[in-house]
């Protein structure tokens, strides 16, 4: 069974930073895709950041949150970590970890499954 267990919100002011984290958990799965989005109070769910783990770790990044975020895995574990610099209070939002993985056995891979954290409060508030 995969597991995402996320951690790292909490209540800032404007312009500091956070950084989340998401360690991902699988040993019978092979994790293609790791990201983050986030909803805020009525708002529908957004992505935020992905990285591939088999695609040499190509990044993807929502506009409102190029230049200020980064996603990245700094081992070859599944453990991805999203950098937030110059919060602002338009990411006030629950952060939901997102992994896409496939069970795998041998070389032999099964059909994609997508799996969502339980989310971790992030407030930007003066």
């Amino acid at each position: 069974q995969v597991q995402l267990v996320e951690s790292g919100g909490g209540l800032v002011q404007p312009g500091e930073s956070l950084r989340l984290s998401c360690a991902a958990s699988g040993s019978t799965f092979n994790f293609e895709t790791i990201g983050w989005y986030r909803q805020a109070p009525g708002k529908q769910r957004e992505l935020v950041a992905t990285i591939n783990i088999n695609n040499r770790e190509t990044t993807t990044y929502a506009d409102p949150v190029k230049g200020r975020f980064t996603i990245f895995r700094p081992s070859a574990d599944n453990t991805v970590y999203l950098q937030m610099n110059s919060l602002n209070s338009d990411d006030t939002a629950v952060y939901y970890c997102y992994a896409k993985a496939r069970p795998s056995w041998g070389t032999t891979w099964g059909p994609a499954q997508h799996f969502w954290g339980q989310g971790t409060q992030v407030t930007v508030s003066s």
